[in-house]
């Protein structure tokens, strides 16, 4: 960007230029986040009152550096499976399924498993009983909540190959998100010699609503 225009950002963008300095991004970043966002609003506030002209197959394009918009008229796709002529999208999916952690809103079968509640976990981990808690969800899942202490992870598709990491001797809580792929990883490591393995009622979410509030529910 040359001098000038770097002036011009300083002079004419005042918060696109604090927000900049602020997050140590650009500020021609800014400046485009900052109009896209006021368009966005704009066009919501023209949607939900009726009035006006929305942009509704169009496209509007901004250059910021030399601060011009450009307007897009854009032609339906007759092979869109939206909008088309022979759709095939008609609902939204299921982005619990499509994420992979469908089936934790089933009944867990629990018979014949040995289990502990989250009440019963905390109170047991607070009298410093040697508990290993084993959690077999995603990564992912593990940056939206966690239990609040040290724990083993390996994810429930890693666990055949990884088992030699565990210890048969060891009293072992399996955590998932619910429940339910905590309980199938118990039956499994009971079928692999492990005699003290416990599954967690509820997983994670159950402590959350029972024992943590703190803990993110999802």
């Amino acid at each position: 960007m040359c001098w000038l225009r770097r002036v011009g950002v300083v002079v004419c963008r005042p918060y696109a230029w604090r927000a900049a300095l602020l997050t140590k991004a650009s500020p021609l970043d800014w400046e485009v986040r900052l109009a896209q966002a006021l368009v966005q609003a704009t066009e919501t506030i023209k949607l939900i009152l009726g009035v006006g002209e929305p942009l509704i197959g169009r496209l509007l394009l901004l250059d910021a550096l030399q601060m011009r918009w450009r307007e897009l008229k854009l032609r339906k796709d007759p092979n869109c499976p939206v909008c088309g002529e022979n759709p095939t999208v008609r609902e939204l999916i299921d982005y619990a399924e499509f994420c992979g952690i469908r089936g934790e809103e089933a009944p867990v079968q629990t018979e014949g498993l040995p289990c502990i509640t989250p009440a019963q976990l905390k109170e047991r981990l607070e009298r410093g009983e040697p508990l290993v808690i084993l959690d077999v969800r995603e990564p992912f899942e593990l940056q939206i909540s966690r239990l609040p202490y040290p724990f083993r992870h390996i994810p429930m598709g890693e666990v055949l190959e990884r088992v030699h990491e565990l210890n048969p001797a060891d009293e072992i809580v399996v955590v998932c998100r619910s429940g339910g792929r905590s309980a199938q990883i118990a039956r499994l490591l009971q079928t692999m010699g492990f005699g003290k393995v416990k599954n967690l009622i509820g997983g994670v979410n159950a402590y959350a609503q029972e024992v943590d509030p703190s803990i993110s529910v999802y």
